[in-house]
């Protein structure tokens, strides 16, 4: 019985803290404006279907899409062993679906092959990161906590497989041995062969089969309250984020309603626009995207396979795709911390007019950055859970020209001959076909 309590206290307080992190995350991605992305609900249903459950797009690069779906089905497949141990641990049973016969024993011996088969992926991952050192796990925003974060993951389900097979292992010892209240459940191919390094005592057996049990239920509650300070936020926001994903042809610029409202108004004297607050053009701020771009930005994976196609940073530029993005949740966290530091102060927390004197632009992300960008998508296209960064890019480009009216020279004078020549070249439009005529 205490057990149970203690089993049930744990769990509570878990589920409590994680759900109080996610709410802090639900309420940063809402400090983004409004977008509708409801159309299109059955498109939008195997976009998620294609990428998130089949992932599609990671397998342009084969032997690692091979290692991830084998860590994605451990992960998916064996948390219906997490089911049992919960009911377990609250009910006081031991393998409560031990009673679904061969069934259960065909589900145990599949468990533990995925546990070994997430075991060794991860290690493979561990030396591609740490022995290998894949060039696209690096860069400027890769500094010592992104390239931790990835570790510890690893590590923790290298330590969760090892504690649940020799959970097993230890288990089918003390049913062999005819332990009391150790039913005789399950099938066990590969931590059989673990048995031989265990102690024959039921005491010992008992001691090892507990103390891995626990550690593997409380190392899952654990993983799960580290995932809204991990980019492994991924495992659950990959499928919101897919299913909104922008379904437009990719790089297709927005028109801005308000730009709209002026030009319809200049050609047409009788047209009058409709009463709106005035915006600010383009993106200064987290604030001013919208509310999926900020999803984009939690749902990063961080594994660098947009910028290890982006034609700016191949060519030395400073532009990194995987950067805007780790950037953009940096500063929607730091507005998050600025306003519960409000409302702590009985200030009030208005999501919209909280300054700090900080912005995205030029705090976080700089002008060289965002005028590297060729707007060719190759990051977007790349991305294995349909990240938009050139979307960002976009919107702070649109703030430096509209707002403040600074860009490169060279887009200054592009803009300028669209203005006067209707092209973005020099020549009138009356010798635009000079090049044509014959010499």
């Amino acid at each position: 019985m205490v057990s149970q309590i203690l089993f049930i206290a744990i769990t509570l307080a878990a589920v409590a803290l994680f759900s109080y992190n996610l709410k802090k995350v639900i309420r940063n991605i809402r400090l983004g404006r409004a977008v509708d992305r409801s159309d299109q609900p059955q498109k939008r249903l195997m976009t998620m279907l294609k990428v998130a459950f089949g992932q599609t797009k990671m397998f342009f690069r084969p032997l690692p899409a091979f290692l991830h779906f084998i860590v994605y089905a451990g992960f998916v497949i064996i948390n219906l062993e997490v089911l049992e141990i919960m009911i377990d641990g609250i009910f006081g049973t031991h393998r409560i679906f031990g009673g679904l016969g061969i069934f259960y024993d065909v589900l145990i011996g599949s468990f533990e092959f995925l546990a070994i088969g997430v075991w060794i992926a991860c290690v493979i991952f561990l030396i591609r990161r740490n022995i290998l050192k894949l060039k696209r796990f690096s860069g400027v925003e890769m500094t010592s906590w992104p390239r931790s974060d990835a570790n510890y993951i690893l590590i923790t389900e290298i330590l969760l497989m090892t504690a649940f097979l020799t959970m097993n292992a230890a288990d089918a010892k003390l049913q062999a041995i005819g332990a009391g209240h150790y039913t005789t459940a399950g099938s066990f191919p590969v931590s059989q062969f673990l048995q031989s390094i265990l102690p024959d005592s039921e005491s010992g057996l008992i001691a090892i089969e507990r103390g891995c049990w626990w550690f593997h239920i409380i190392g899952i509650f654990a993983f799960l309250n580290y995932l809204p300070y991990s980019k492994h936020f991924h495992i659950i926001f990959a499928f919101p984020n897919t299913y909104f994903s922008n379904l437009e042809p990719k790089g297709e610029f927005t028109n801005m309603q308000s730009v709209t409202n002026e030009v319809k108004a200049m050609l047409d004297p009788s047209f009058t626009p409709p009463d709106a607050e005035p915006g600010r053009f383009g993106a200064k701020d987290v604030n001013d995207l919208n509310w999926v771009n900020l999803m984009n930005a939690y749902t990063c994976t961080e594994c660098g396979r947009c910028t290890s196609v982006c034609p700016a940073n191949i060519t030395g530029k400073l532009l990194s795709p995987r950067k805007i993005m780790m950037d953009t949740r940096d500063r929607m966290e730091e507005v998050g911390r600025n306003l519960d530091k409000a409302a702590k102060n009985k200030e009030e927390a208005n999501i919209t007019g909280f300054d700090d004197g900080k912005s995205l632009i030029d705090t976080y992300i700089t002008r060289e950055e965002i005028w590297a960008c060729t707007s060719c998508n190759a990051c977007t296209q790349a991305c294995p859970i349909n990240i938009d960064p050139l979307s960002i890019i976009t919107e702070l480009r649109r703030y430096a020209v509209m707002e403040e009216s600074q860009s490169p020279a060279s887009i200054s004078t592009m803009l300028g001959n669209i203005e006067n020549n209707g092209a973005p070249w020099k020549y009138s439009p009356a010798d635009r076909f000079n090049w044509a005529k014959e010499s």
